[in-house]
């Protein structure tokens, strides 16, 4: 069993009537320029592409395609490595990949090795992030050093704000200015060289709204002014990152933070950017009883910053925290099976869960992480001997299996059969000590979107 499609059809074609003399580059250009062309152009072109490739320049080839051509390397990775294969610094590395750039009309030259970084205005900074507090927080220390705020549910993102112009980045490194125009006056508000960075939320009454009023935004060209209405968008903003185009990262976060706060006292943003409050804590049991409300006000849980941290890119133990309230679960029985993908092509990994609603299992997540390895090619074993029906890739399978359904967040949802949404679904545990009857009820999930711990 291969496993990949893009291999399976490199094995199956016959041999190849000549060599290609393309290069890659012509190659990636050509499949470029398909963009927008009739399907016979497109179908043509492949059946040709195949003639004069050899099998493995057509798994390649495949793989360029059907979008497969890829290798998971971690960002942090590569920056390492061009850091190294350059003898620049790695931070300075990873400021110049981010924002906006092209391999078309971006050289290396101008990417990696030259030394002005400021060349391209809307460029953000690579995103600090936190680790998860996985100890007790007392070990941290004294708290006097540390300085807390809530963790919000919303899409990180950076405000930069150069020659009169507004940029909006989030985490991903996508520009979405037109996702929230309201933040848009801020290139008159705020001085040249302002890098704010913060938490988009929707927001009204003075208090946040839930994530989805927020993710009816996602995706779209223009936001319809019933939305910019009803849910407008505040940021909730942290850390300041670069002053009157002065980069100041390096300093500690407390005086950033007081920068910040000066700032925005200064120049009047309310109405689109507020600080993200600080909680006044004497002891950790203080921090731990604001953790235990975090759901009251739509947070997530804490975030604990050291008051002399830098802003990094990227993650680096010891500066920032995020001290996150615990998932809730729910148990559902396994009713579908999907193979993955990768390295895990050969084994059944997507899996479809169901609740009971009276006699009736109504599905209502779907989750592919949280198993072991081991764990994963014993269900996919049994999968293939229990399987009722096939949907393509899918299999119905015997509803046997039980799994504690780990879960950030509830709300409902008309989109979905069981009337409900999940947030960060995983499998937690494989609940082989319970029969399928003990599994939950939609009623239990119901519950659990209007009794918010």
């Amino acid at each position: 069993i291969v496993g990949d499609l893009a291999e399976t059809i490199s094995l199956l074609l016959p041999p190849a009537q000549y060599k290609s003399t393309r290069t890659l580059q012509q190659w990636i250009q050509t499949l470029l320029n398909l963009k927008g062309q009739d399907l016979a152009t497109r179908k043509g072109f492949m059946l040709s592409a195949w003639t004069e490739c050899d099998g493995y320049e057509r798994f390649v080839f495949n793989k360029l395609i059907t979008g497969g051509f890829r290798i998971g390397v971690s960002q942090k990775l590569m920056t390492r490595a061009l850091a190294q294969a350059t003898g620049q610094d790695a931070a300075d590395l990873a400021h110049k990949l981010m924002g906006q750039w092209d391999p078309q009309t971006t050289s290396w030259e101008d990417l990696i090795l030259a030394q002005n970084t400021r060349i391209n205005l809307s460029r953000p900074y690579p995103f600090c992030l936190a680790h998860a507090l996985d100890t007790e927080p007392t070990k941290l220390g004294d708290i006097s050093a540390w300085s807390a705020e809530w963790k919000w549910d919303g899409i990180r993102a950076q405000v930069v704000v150069r020659e009169k112009t507004c940029f909006i980045w989030s985490r991903g490194e996508e520009m979405v200015n037109n996702q929230f125009p309201e933040l848009a006056p801020l290139a008159e508000q705020l001085p040249h060289g302002t890098v704010i960075d913060g938490e988009l939320l929707a927001w009204a009454d003075d208090k946040p709204l839930p994530f989805n009023y927020l993710q009816k935004r996602l995706g779209r060209k223009t936001v319809p002014s019933s939305l910019l209405k009803s849910a407008p968008i505040r940021l909730l903003a942290y850390d300041l990152l670069e002053e009157k185009g002065t980069d100041i990262r390096a300093q500690p976060f407390a005086q950033r933070r007081s920068a910040l706060e000066a700032l925005l006292q200064k120049h009047d943003t309310k109405d689109v950017i507020i600080p993200s409050r600080a909680l006044p804590a004497k002891s950790w049991e203080d921090l731990a009883e604001y953790r235990a409300a975090a759901r009251s006000t739509l947070a997530e849980g804490l975030m604990i910053k050291s008051r002399q941290s830098p802003y990094i890119a990227g993650r680096k133990k010891g500066h920032w925290w995020k001290w996150k309230l615990d998932p809730r679960t729910i148990d559902g029985v396994m009713i579908y099976a999907q193979a993955g993908h990768g390295r895990r092509a050969n084994l059944y990994t997507d899996f479809t869960f169901a609740v009971w609603d009276g006699p009736t299992l109504v599905p209502f997540t779907k989750a592919y992480s949280g198993l072991s390895d081991a764990e994963f090619r014993k269900i996919t074993a049994w999968v293939r001997k229990n399987t009722l029906q096939r949907f393509g890739p899918v299999r119905q399978v015997t509803p046997q299996h039980v799994f504690e359904i780990a879960f950030e967040g509830i709300q409902e949802s008309t989109r979905h059969k069981s009337g409900i949404a999940l947030r960060f679904p995983r499998m937690a545990r494989w609940r082989s000590d319970k029969k399928p009857e003990d599994a939950s009820t939609l009623a239990d999930l119901k519950e659990m979107v209007h009794v918010q711990p």
